[in-house]
């Protein structure tokens, strides 16, 4: 169907109804209404470039993924992340612009983002404490959405996160009731937010059942099957090494699982390990009865949520900065049991 037929159906000039369809200010929103109604049931799809003509909006969103240190274009989550922003976007005729930059190029990127009217707000991924992109964001003018928190920071942004300290004080809570006291943290790199925030719930856990955390059995590194096996085949080779594991990954969960079957440790009954972010489409925990105990959010829907949260920001500037806090369930799988005599 082209726009003359679609404006024939409607009774409406078809002035009228590409105005209203490119987002013109003097079509009022009753006839904005219908028409959008009628183009979506009879599937019509207005030309992108006479919208960004109309509105002067580039109808993109951007990414920007420093390559050199995090490695999140090769992550599961990140990828989760991204199909659930991806179906936003497709919903509303916005495209995404990914940009995989140098650690050190990642501010300039954004400056340039901005400067070449690319895109009409980005995603910041990963938050730091204190993070430097925000004030930076601010300063050029770009809206945008954080994924996580950024601790430190004063100046209000818009942001959505899962409820971290909370999730691993639970699922520490949860190994101390099934009589574990050597309890490790496989966290991940700690000058990260969401990392800090987990080693607060594990350590406020131990410490309101009066015990003190262990610095050896605690580690920061990032979250790979690698290094999950070499940190569970160190402290499992403690003199009195642990008895279960929280993981800040299910990447890391499967390198502690390595290191226990390793030794000759059944997950479950000899050692026991929960992880974080389980619910990925293509990485299952299991099929019917979950492998791991996890805490478990939906990275995909966190994308959805943080994909509608932008767009309406940039369909409204000047609204205050909003924010969404995600808890975390707690999943029961085959990896956990009673503390071994």
């Amino acid at each position: 169907m082209n726009l003359k037929e679609l404006a024939t159906k409607l009774g409406l000039s078809p002035t009228t109804v590409s105005r209203a369809l490119n987002g013109y200010p003097e079509v009022n929103e009753a006839t904005r209404a219908r028409v959008m109604a009628a183009a979506k049931r009879h599937d019509y799809r207005p030309n992108a470039r006479a919208i960004r003509l109309a509105t002067g909006r580039a109808m993109a969103v951007g990414h920007v993924i420093p390559i050199a240190t995090r490695h999140e274009i090769v992550n599961p989550v990140f990828a989760d992340f991204i199909a659930g922003a991806g179906e936003i976007y497709s919903r509303n005729d916005y495209d995404m612009v990914l940009s995989v930059v140098p650690d050190d190029q990642e501010g300039a990127t954004y400056r340039a983002l901005r400067a070449k009217g690319n895109v009409d707000g980005v995603i910041v991924h990963s938050p730091r404490m204190d993070d430097a992109r925000i004030p930076l964001l601010h300063g050029i003018g770009l809206p945008f959405v954080v994924h996580g928190r950024a601790s430190g920071c004063t100046l209000p942004y818009p942001w959505i996160d899962v409820n971290n300290r909370r999730a691993f004080q639970r699922a520490t809570e949860f190994l101390l009731d099934l009589g574990h006291r050597r309890i490790a943290l496989v966290n991940g790199l700690e000058f990260m937010d969401f990392a800090m925030r987990r080693r607060k719930g594990y350590a406020d856990a131990l410490s309101e059942r009066g015990i003190e955390a262990d610095p050896a059995l605690m580690s920061s590194e990032e979250m790979t099957e690698g290094s999950g096996y070499r940190i569970g085949k160190r402290m499992l080779a403690q003199t009195n090494p642990p008895t279960a594991f929280l993981a800040s990954s299910m990447i890391s969960g499967m390198g502690l699982r390595r290191a226990a079957e390793e030794r000759g440790l059944k997950l479950g009954r000899d050692i026991s390990v929960i992880i974080h972010d389980d619910d990925l489409s293509y990485m299952k925990n299991g099929e019917d009865v979950p492998i791991f105990t996890a805490t478990r959010s939906s990275v995909r829907e966190a994308g959805r949520l943080a994909a509608q949260m932008l767009l309406d920001l940039i369909a409204a500037p000047g609204t205050e900065a909003p924010s969404r806090l995600l808890e975390a369930d707690l999943i029961i799988g085959q990896s956990t049991g009673p503390a071994p005599p």
